[in-house]
């Protein structure tokens, strides 16, 4: 399947829009998995695991403007979009209340959306991005883990580093995010 992903990649890459389709059709199965996985007992968001797999595809659909490459190019691309569907979910239930209680954030392994208020979810976007400014491959890290729900293994196998990184690069992550989220200063 990794070969039939990869050809579907390079073709969707190339400007193709049928390869694309067929590329979703292959991988659908896996993101409502890890949609599943992200939106655990509601994410506290009315965004269901359909609808954000649907808006991941509605977002990647042009594929003149994805320029993908690879297998892990596609995944990292789609983890960022389901990142960017969550919080701007988040932003428009805020918008929509003005305020609510802030609940600290603990970034687990284990831990998906469900435990996160939308104020908490923003808070965590803007350091993620404090993140990518100061180290890009922590920042993508946390994406694959955290919003598209890789393993440890998973990451390593994507970014072609071994699992003892990967675990060493999540600490460090948890670490800078946990401050940055906490305190509201990442610096």
């Amino acid at each position: 399947m990794g070969g039939d992903v990869t050809c579907l990649v390079e073709a969707a890459g190339a400007g193709d829009a049928q390869a694309l389709q067929r590329l979703f059709g292959v991988v659908y199965d896996e993101l409502k998995r890890v949609a599943r996985g992200q939106l655990r007992a509601g994410a506290g968001l009315t965004l269901d695991t359909t609808g954000l797999v649907h808006e991941t595809y509605l977002k990647l659909v042009r594929p003149e403007r994805l320029a993908l490459r690879d297998r892990k190019h596609f995944f990292v691309v789609a983890a960022r979009a389901m990142r960017q569907i969550v919080v701007d979910h988040a932003r428009r239930r805020i918008a929509a209340k003005r305020g609510g209680d802030a609940a600290p954030v603990t970034l687990d392994e284990q831990l998906a959306l469900d435990a996160m208020t939308p104020d908490v979810l923003l808070r965590l976007d803007r350091a993620l991005d404090q993140l990518g400014h100061f180290d890009a491959r922590l920042a993508e890290l946390v994406e694959m883990r955290f919003f598209a729900g890789l393993s440890v293994e998973e990451v390593a196998d994507t970014q072609g580093l071994t699992t003892r990184t990967v675990h060493r690069d999540w600490r460090r992550a948890k670490a800078f995010l946990y401050d940055a989220v906490e305190t509201g200063d990442a610096a």
